[in-house]
């Protein structure tokens, strides 16, 4: 990726250009010390003067307001606010009039910012103070008063606080007076610019020790750059948070959130004291020193997939290439492309207008359908359809170019979301709520609309990350989540009637991704390289978890390492540098999801002892488990030398009827309560009330035993046998009281049981019979 930058030969503004800001993706206003505001229009290369300001008025900061909102187009778009070094900021409109002209500071007026929502006005000068104003320029109040100039501001992401420099500190104030202020030294020397991206939540800065830093909003360094030969003067971020851009004298540079450098330029502009990226994020406007104003578009971005790779070459071509036969393709576009994903088989171009799918196994024939909005931030793919976000809506369209659905839920605002706050699978959308972080939206993709009772699923701590599955039917679709505490948790999209369990299976893990093809999970975690043969292990035998897992030591990967996909048996690490590696895992367990899902369990089983690895044995019994395949599991569990869990299946599999086997089953996968359940829907009240005595739940089992007016006398004998056996007096009210009116008598108990026993090996024999009979006249009606 890098920059592709243009001026004109003759700079339009005879003096310093001090700000500039889009209007839409093709039209831009500059402001400079000669007192002119112009308007650029870049399809017909025309420069106008909007306006000429009054000889006093030096502007220094120009901010248009928001034009949409939560997804609302705003009717005051047409407008912007203009500081300036006279004390006062002015609100003008897009002809070029000034609406009102407002004293606000003592000295230079140094930055002005609107809030998101468009609600608010913050203003910052030479005189330390900081000031909130409402949309039509009346003053609510004078946040902070200091010492020191504030050279810079920007809101938080959700407009409840506001980040600005002090001298060399950076602070972070909310707007509520009881919330406490957040202050720490960000750089050696003044600091002149900040930047605060509303998806990604990270903070931009750049001072006068000609460094830029990123920071996370709770004031943690997360990449400080190099020092350059001048002041950094200028930082913005691009609006979907994964770009951003630093100017200094005769220096423009392109990089990544993550703070590494795509691209360095070093044109003759003197410093870039503003910049601003156009609404689509494909290009950025540079202010300069000397009167120019600096174009740069984004070109030769890369995506990879498989054996395609596909650059941008031009603002409206893309070259792909085979890399197994070097077979070269030029795709052509009307527009200017925004944004691109390439996986699953298929190529999603969106240009400003329109978006275009390729299947990667014909080049010629693109589908086209046109685009309600061309500001697209996100694309999301998996094997049946893909996600389109913009600043209206999600949109689900099929590869054939369908509108299959636009979920909504309440509060909904897309400007914010991203690819780690939004997961697609084919079956289930996954949106992780702003307003609320603990909350994830668990969307049905067809449809629309929420999945089961419709309550979303909630986390006990802030979500940082989610990724849904992308194997198997939707009864089994599973979500992982990253929290606030770096936990990785495991849970089902899909819940019946129950509660939601949310199983943890890692920690300290800062990034994660999906296989594209089956359900292997590999994450980052501390310093080692973890992959998650079968993360449904927990759900079937939790104890068998760490004996799934394959660990690497990652310190090759450097610190801090990013992982960017899950293909096939390869992994893509991105580096702090920026660098990619690739790194393989065994190609065994997909074959073993391959076969089991195909119920292929004697290959299993021979693949298992080809590999004679215990990780391989261990997915093998879980999966068993998890499909009731009681023989596989049998050999399995003795292979890896669970002798105990191999006696209880022989127990399981002598069991008279399916009923209790399934019951067993769920008790094996420490599903007590659905065992008990299963058995006493099925009339099997002694067996119910003998799992419940087995694990010493003795108030449920004297319960069921009283609700079901059967074996009370049962309950006390193994009570009181449990007593004994420990030396203890009874002290329980319950069975004190029962114990008065009911005689124990052993030998009629195991009369009892025995009789249990035989009914039920009876009714299992007569449900087959009836099965079996059932299916001979069925065969032969035929």
């Amino acid at each position: 990726m890098r920059l592709k930058t243009s001026f004109l030969k003759e700079p339009k503004h005879k003096e310093l250009v001090s700000c500039v800001g889009w209007t839409t993706a093709d039209e831009l206003f500059t402001s400079s010390d000669d007192h002119q505001i112009l308007k650029w229009n870049l399809l017909t290369n025309e420069t106008v003067q909007v306006v000429r300001l009054a000889e006093e008025i030096y502007p220094i900061d120009l901010h248009w307001f928001p034009k949409t909102t939560g997804g609302k187009k705003q009717i005051q778009a047409e407008i912007f606010v203009l500081t300036s070094t006279d004390g006062k900021f002015h609100l003008v409109a897009k002809t070029g009039r000034v609406e009102k002209s407002i004293e606000a500071h003592r000295g230079a007026v140094l930055a002005g910012r609107w809030n998101y929502e468009g609600t608010a006005l913050v203003t910052v000068g030479e005189d330390g103070q900081i000031k909130i104003w409402s949309k039509t320029g009346m003053l609510r109040s004078t946040m902070v008063q200091q010492g020191t100039p504030v050279y810079s501001v920007a809101w938080g992401p959700d407009s409840d606080k506001i980040l600005y420099t002090s001298g060399r500190q950076l602070i972070i104030k909310p707007l509520q007076p009881s919330v406490k202020v957040l202050q720490w030294k960000a750089h050696d020397g003044v600091i002149l610019k900040v930047d605060w991206n509303t998806v990604n939540d990270l903070i931009l800065s750049g001072g006068e020790d000609c460094k830029y830093k990123v920071w996370d909003s709770y004031g943690r360094l997360l990449y400080s750059a190099q020092a350059h030969d001048y002041p950094i003067t200028s930082v913005a971020w691009a609006s979907d948070g994964q770009l951003f851009a630093v100017g200094s004298f005769n220096t423009l540079r392109l990089c990544d959130k993550t703070g590494w450098s795509y691209a360095l330029e070093k044109p003759n502009t003197g410093s870039i004291f503003n910049i601003a990226w156009s609404v689509d994020g494909t290009q950025i406007a540079g202010a300069c020193g000397n009167g120019h104003v600096i174009f740069a578009h984004i070109i030769e971005q890369r995506w990879e997939w498989k054996n395609f790779e596909i650059t941008l070459t031009k603002r409206r071509s893309m070259q792909v290439r085979n890399v197994l036969n070097d077979a070269l393709d030029v795709l052509e576009f009307r527009d200017r492309v925004i944004k691109a994903s390439l996986s699953q088989g298929h190529l999603v171009v969106v240009t400003t207008l329109q978006c275009y799918v390729y299947s990667t196994k014909n080049w010629n024939t693109p589908l086209v359908f046109d685009l309600k909005e061309g500001t697209v931030s996100l694309i999301l793919q998996a094997q049946r359809h893909f996600l389109l976000l913009d600043g209206a809506g999600i949109y689900l369209y099929s590869y054939e170019g369908r509108l299959i659905s636009s979920p909504k839920f309440p509060g909904m605002r897309t400007d914010i979301l991203s690819s780690q706050t939004v997961s697609l699978s084919n079956d289930t959308i996954a949106v992780r709520d702003k307003t609320d972080e603990k909350v994830i939206y668990l969307i049905d993709a067809l449809s629309g609309k929420p999945l089961g009772d419709g309550k979303p699923l909630v986390h006990k701590m802030e979500v940082m990350e989610i990724a849904l599955d992308q194997f198997g039917s939707p009864n089994e679709r599973k979500i992982a989540i990253i929290d606030k505490n770096r936990d990785l948790y495991i849970t089902s999209v899909r819940r019946f009637g129950k509660d939601q369990k949310i199983i943890k299976i890692g920690t300290m893990v800062h990034s994660m991704a999906w296989n594209d093809t089956y359900n292997i999970l590999c994450g980052m975690q501390n310093m080692y390289f973890l992959v998650w043969y079968y993360p449904n292990v927990v759900y079937v035998d939790k104890e068998l978890l760490s004996k799934t897992v394959y660990e690497k030591d990652a310190s090759e990967f450097g610190k801090n390492p990013q992982i960017v996909n899950f293909v096939g048996n390869q992994v893509t690490i991105r580096r702090v540098d920026g660098s990619m590696i690739h790194t393989s895992i065994s190609p065994y367990p997909a074959i073993l999801h391959e076969y089991v899902s195909a119920s292929r369990w004697d290959d299993a089983v021979r693949l298992c002892r080809f590999v004679k690895e215990q990780t391989l044995w261990s997915c093998l019994a879980a999966m068993a488990i998890g499909h009731k395949d009681l023989m596989t599991a049998e050999v399995a569990y003795a292979a890896i030398g669970e002798i105990d869990k191999v006696q209880y299946i022989n127990v399981i599999k002598d069991l008279p009827s399916k009923e209790s086997r399934m019951a067993h089953l769920l008790l094996f996968t420490g599903n007590v309560q659905d065992a008990v359940g299963i058995l006493i829907q099925t009339g099997l009240i002694y067996q119910a009330i003998q799992i419940n005595i087995n694990l010493y739940n003795w108030d449920r089992a004297l319960e069921l035993a009283v609700k079901h007016k059967t074996h009370v006398d049962t309950v006390l004998a193994y009570r009181k046998k449990f007593l004994e056996d420990f030396h203890k007096e009874e002290s329980n009210k319950r069975f004190l009281q029962y114990a008065e009116g009911v005689e124990v008598n052993w030998e009629k108990i195991q009369v009892k049981i025995e009789m249990e026993i035989a009914k039920e090996r009876e009714r299992a024999s007569t449900v087959t019979t009836m099965g079996s009979t059932g299916s001979k006249s069925v065969s032969l009606n035929r």
